[in-house]
């Protein structure tokens, strides 16, 4: 039995609100004591990407309702997708042209996982290197910010989490600030969900089966000391 932890406060600025009023974001907070290189895990990566595969093509991926919905919030914010895609959908892309899934480090493999499954772009992060209080706005021209291997990254127009310290996530690419490293034990996660049950065609609520799904995988794959987990709305 896993000890429980605290979530994040995530203040939600008002321009925000207003281009992105269907948001909500999965939240995850765990106390990993140990990563489990194995096997299994990259084989469960394979199948998925796999299966991505045999059933989109590169147009049809922009139609997946996480990454369609994000898609069009991208638009309202300011940014235009085909020039700044979301996460999601570039390792989608990839999958689909053939050039399969990069191996980083298993936490950061397990996040592939979840996002190749349900189409989200996961924010994943380095607990200890986010400052608090943590604000969801719109990126801004000012806004400095150095992308995960992509260096100098223009976010204006995108929805960014931010601390004391400035932007540390977006749903194209997070800061090499607050990255994951082999060091890491304290996980934060964030699954952005910016309207995926507009296209979703009755289905079943995406995200809560994707925050189901993220905590099955943090189970199986890494020993896991404490976790908390829930899915966060905008205030009414």
């Amino acid at each position: 039995m896993t000890a429980e932890l605290t979530l994040p406060e995530i203040i939600f600025d008002p321009a925000f609100i207003t281009a992105c009023p269907q948001f909500r974001v999965g939240v995850i907070r765990c106390d990993v004591t140990e990563s489990v290189l194995t096997d299994d895990l990259y084989a469960q990566i394979d199948h998925a990407a796999d299966l991505l595969k045999s059933q989109y093509d590169v147009a049809a991926i922009k139609q997946w309702p996480a990454i369609r919905s994000t898609r069009e919030a991208y638009k309202r914010c300011g940014k235009d997708p085909n020039r700044y895609r979301p996460a999601s959908e570039q390792l989608c892309r990839r999958i689909i042209n053939g050039l399969g899934v990069y191996r980083v480090l298993p936490l950061v493999d397990l996040g592939n996982l979840i996002s190749i499954t349900g189409g989200y772009a996961i924010g994943m992060f380095d607990y200890t290197k986010v400052q608090k209080p943590i604000t969801l706005r719109i990126g801004r021209a000012e806004d400095d910010f150095c992308g995960i291997g992509r260096g100098p990254l223009n976010i204006e127009g995108l929805p960014a989490y931010c601390d004391a310290v400035g932007p540390f996530g977006t749903p194209t690419s997070d800061h090499e600030r607050t990255k994951v490293s082999a060091q890491t034990h304290e996980l934060l996660i964030f699954i952005n969900d910016f309207g995926t049950q507009l296209y979703s065609n009755g289905l079943p609520d995406i995200l809560a089966t994707t925050l189901k799904f993220s905590e099955e995988l943090i189970q199986k794959y890494c020993t896991v000391k404490a976790y908390q987990a829930d899915i966060i709305n905008l205030p009414k």
